[in-house]
């Protein structure tokens, strides 16, 4: 086995960085992968990771040559032109925007959740901005209802781009958020993530409790 020749800083509890370790997983390609867990917070940053990404977001991917790229995003498109089986985000023409259109609509999901954690976890009860939580969890619930009566047909034709941000998103809303349910009001969205949950690439990559 060669040594890694790429070095990616993430943290097990982001769903965004999940989403580049699942890819890793189905392409066949952590092997080539130093993995170095970065701790931070919105209040918190990570000075060594401010210097490779201005953003100070997770994940971000170091090469081979140094450069490092980020979001999740670039990194998804970057690892899918490095292995040589199909690709997981289709090339060209309409199916390649469809996909992605889901997977950045599985992002927006998950922009929602991450947003309404930030709120409950790190500011006083007291402080708490109701109304924007409640529109942040109107996203969720739009997203979820989209996926259910639009995209379940879409979604259960292949585990590609789509149907991994998708996962990852539903994946989170258990981890962060247990009490919504969701299973009850999208049983056709459940069906499907109770059979890809399964993969060894979900398996493998879920969050610490």
């Amino acid at each position: 086995m060669s040594a890694p020749t790429m070095t990616l800083y993430f943290n097990a509890a982001s769903p965004f960085a999940r989403k580049v370790m699942v890819m890793l997983h189905e392409t066949a390609q952590l092997d080539r992968v130093e993995l170095q867990t970065t701790v931070l917070t919105p209040v918190s940053p990570s000075a060594e990771l401010n210097e490779d990404n201005p953003a100070g977001k997770l994940p971000a991917l170091r090469l081979a040559d140094g450069n490092v790229i980020h979001d999740s995003r670039v990194i998804l498109d970057y690892l899918d032109h490095q292995h040589v089986g199909l690709p997981l985000i289709p090339r060209e023409g309409s199916a390649r925007w469809r996909r992605l259109t889901l997977a950045s609509l599985a992002d927006a999901l998950l922009d929602a959740a991450v947003l309404i954690r930030y709120e409950t976890a790190l500011r006083p009860q007291e402080k708490h901005w109701d109304q924007w939580l409640d529109n942040q969890q109107q996203k969720i619930e739009r997203s979820l209802h989209y996926f259910e009566s639009d995209a379940i047909t879409e979604l259960s034709t292949s585990f590609d781009v789509a149907s991994i941000s998708v996962a990852v998103a539903l994946g989170y809303l258990d981890f962060r958020q247990p009490d919504l349910n969701w299973r009850s009001t999208y049983p056709r969205l459940a069906a499907w993530y109770l059979d890809v949950s399964q993969r060894p690439s979900m398996i493998a990559t879920q969050p610490p409790v």
